[in-house]
């Protein structure tokens, strides 16, 4: 009887030594399993965090290349425009001593002389603003004599400052020669060279 309970004793040891074996083993190898899908979960967002790291560095990157693109275009465009205003200041200037002169009255009277070599032109008006008209009258007129036999008229207008308007076939056309006219004519031709030049020294 005694050996009978002493196997039961040992063989209840067996069993529940084992049992505890088989139940460490299942936690350690829970934890091992535990810990590596930390150490994964860990290493992919530490990857995650310097992927969008770089991704975001890469952004701020070419942000700021963009921006100093961007702000190279605007000076360049900038200085253009300045050049351009400074172009026109120049000829409005040069203009303006011009029709200041005694040359316009030659000039008016070339004008008038291109004008009346065309025989669909009927009753030429030269049109000054009476400042001109008064300083020029006579230069003017004495130049035109023959022509202004021929219908061509001086006439006043106060609208515009200097320089002169033609009007032909009474009045059904206006030619533009006045100071501001001949500026953004001119200006409107050189600009764009200027602007060529300037983007081939870019």
């Amino acid at each position: 009887m005694e050996i009978q309970l002493q196997e039961l004793i040992d063989q209840i040891k067996k069993d529940g030594v084992e049992a505890a074996e088989t139940q460490a083993e299942a936690i350690l190898n829970t934890a091992k399993a535990e810990a590596e899908k930390i150490i994964s979960d860990a290493k992919a967002q530490a990857e995650k965090l310097v992927a969008d790291a770089k991704a975001e560095n890469a952004r701020t990157v070419k942000s700021g290349e963009d921006a100093l693109r961007q702000a190279g275009r605007n000076l360049l465009i900038s200085f253009r425009e300045s050049v351009a205003k400074e172009l026109k200041a120049i000829l409005s200037e040069n203009v303006s001593e011009i029709y200041s002169s005694e040359e316009l009255a030659q000039i008016i009277v070339k004008a008038v002389a291109g004008w009346t070599s065309k025989p669909e032109m009927e009753d030429i008006t030269v049109i000054l603003n009476s400042e001109d008209l008064k300083k020029l009258e006579d230069t003017v007129v004495s130049g035109l004599k023959e022509k202004m036999q021929n219908g061509i008229t001086l006439k006043a207008n106060d609208n515009f400052d200097g320089g002169f308007r033609i009007a032909v076939n009474d009045g059904g056309a206006y030619y533009d020669y006045s100071q501001e006219a001949v500026t953004d004519m001119l200006s409107n031709y050189l600009s764009p060279k200027i602007t060529a030049l300037l983007r081939e020294a870019e």
